[in-house]
């Protein structure tokens, strides 16, 4: 009968999983999105944030410093993805008019889709934009989008389609305005106009009016 072997075999050791910091980055800014969508600057905290995103409360000061430069990121990220997602238009490669139409259908689809940018940039607007004067990437977004607007203007005007009394800012100005204007109230107008502004009817036919008030402006 054989001996039983009584060598020792070496314990096989996991190595520790390397934490995907990107990935975990952008779990806290999905949940910095929620928290601060639902209880504002003041009223969000970290310690939920963390909860929700699903890692330790002191990764969020690791990725982000405090919560002011983690609500700072936070808007960084709503602004990036809206720019993000309007560069996929493609303006470029579409007729003046049909890029005009396209780019003032995304800008009220969008906000229709993302309650959470119009409430966040209320909030910030109430406090004065504090967090934004501190960001270093904010205007750098907006700049391909104005030039995106500046050429689609200057392709029209060159066919003979668009006229040339309008600035790139100001007509983007315009065109946010109209929509932002329109998410930011629809609840109160409704009241005030004893009309429900929030119904999908509705909403189609205040799309329609938008984009086609400013391309009547636009039109030569």
């Amino acid at each position: 009968m054989d001996k039983a072997d009584t060598t020792a075999r070496p314990e096989t050791r996991r190595r520790p999983q390397k934490r995907d910091t990107a990935a975990t980055r952008l779990a806290l800014l999905h949940a910095a999105v929620a928290e601060f969508t639902e209880f504002g600057y003041e009223g969000g905290r970290v310690d939920r944030i963390a909860k929700n995103a699903g890692v330790n409360k002191q990764l969020v000061y690791h990725h982000f410093g405090s919560k002011a430069d983690l609500y700072r990121a936070t808007l960084e990220e709503v602004y990036r993805e809206i720019r993000e997602r309007e560069q996929q238009l493609h303006l470029d490669e579409l007729e003046p008019e049909d890029a005009m139409r396209a780019l003032i259908g995304f800008s009220f689809d969008y906000l229709s889709e993302h309650p959470e940018f119009v409430t966040l940039l209320n909030d910030e607007n109430r406090m004065e934009a504090y967090h934004l004067k501190m960001s270093d990437k904010i205007a750098d977004m907006h700049s391909p989008l104005v030039q995106i607007i500046e050429e689609t203007l200057d392709r029209g005007v060159a066919v003979g389609i668009f006229n040339n009394r309008f600035d790139p800012v100001d007509l983007y100005l315009s065109i946010a305005g109209l929509t932002f204007f329109y998410f930011a109230n629809r609840h109160t107008l409704s009241v005030i106009f004893n009309r429900d502004m929030t119904t999908a009817r509705h909403m189609q036919q205040r799309r329609a009016h938008i984009i086609d008030f400013v391309l009547s402006s636009l039109r030569s």
